[in-house]
Parts: C-alpha cells; structure tokens; sequence
C-alpha cells in the first residue's frame, strides 16, 4: 500500500523559520539515501497525521514539483517532548532492486488468556529491524497474543516472516510478556 504526499522542497532555515513554517500547518523534513543528495523538504502536517493515524507503514511517494516521485520509507520522526507536536521527519529512498534496512511494525492482536486472571502485557517493543528488497517487506506483523498466559513471552524468533526477509533485530529480543501484577 502506497500512500501519496505532496511535498515541497525547503532552503536551510533557522530555527524561527523552521517554528514559522511549522505555525503555517507544515512539517520540515529530509529525504537521504544511498548514491543521492540529501533533499530538504517540508510537507502538509494535516495529511501526515492521518498517515500515521492509519498505522504509518508501507512506502510513501513524495511528489515534488518539477520532478519525478521519490518512494521513500519513514525512518525516524522528532516529537517536541511536552507537546509531542511533530518537529521534523527523516525519509529513507528506496531503489527497488536495491536491499533496504528499516523497522517494521508489529501489531499484537487479542487479550491474552493471562490477563483474565490478573496477568499484565508488557510491550517492550513494536518493531522488528529487518532488511531485504522493498517488494519483499511486508508493512506490519499481525501476531495473535490471546493464547499467552502468565509468565509467556514472545521473542524475535518466534514471529515468522518470509523467507526473503532478513531479521536483523537480536533474535532473542523481548516483544511482549505477560507478567503476574
């Protein structure tokens, strides 16, 4: 699923100009990538928060004027730490026949059997690092957590991704427990 931004690229401003530009509805941003230059840009807030909103996965066409779409991926976003307003966006261009390293979202699905009698589900992480050719990522993991009890983890290795994906993340990396109160 792709989704199309409209984008406008920027000049290098200070930090009044970047609150300015923010005031006015939009959010700076960067475009990087391998053998391309980096492309400062802004972009409409309003339809951002709604891709995010939607779940923030999958590739984005940045449409800017006077050139061909960029297909970028969401790296990494800056949130002020009081207001948690967006401040600046980093996108990642992706070539398709090139291997792209990025976060892929897992979404746990159901209430585990655990929390009925009193268990607690601690996430203590929602993405997998994985790397393989854009075709290939898939935009989220969906894992089923209703069968887990007190004292069940899930771990790295246990979710199953295609065999053209590579996991990068720690295969022993926690996911999610449920855990007594």
């Amino acid at each position: 699923m792709t989704t199309c931004l409209q984008a406008e690229q920027r000049i290098h401003l200070n930090p009044s100009g970047l609150r300015n530009l923010r005031k006015a509805g939009r959010v700076p941003g960067i475009v990087f990538g391998k053998n391309t230059e980096n492309e400062m840009i802004h972009i409409s807030n309003i339809e951002f928060q709604r891709w995010l909103k939607q779940g923030a996965s999958g590739f984005i066409e940045l449409q800017l004027e006077g050139k061909a779409p960029l297909s970028v991926l969401l790296e990494d976003l800056q949130r002020d730490p009081v207001t948690r307003d967006l401040l600046h966006i980093d996108f990642q261009q992706v070539q398709t026949n090139e291997v792209v390293l990025t976060k892929i979202p897992v979404k746990f699905k159901g209430t585990p059997i655990g929390t009925k009698v009193g268990g607690i589900v601690q996430i203590q992480s929602s993405f997998i690092e994985v790397e393989a050719l854009p075709r290939h990522l898939p935009t989220t993991i969906e894992y089923d957590i209703s069968r887990m009890d007190i004292g069940e983890s899930l771990l790295v290795k246990d979710v199953e991704l295609p065999s053209e994906v590579t996991v990068i993340s720690g295969e022993n990396e926690l996911l999610v427990s449920v855990v007594k109160p």
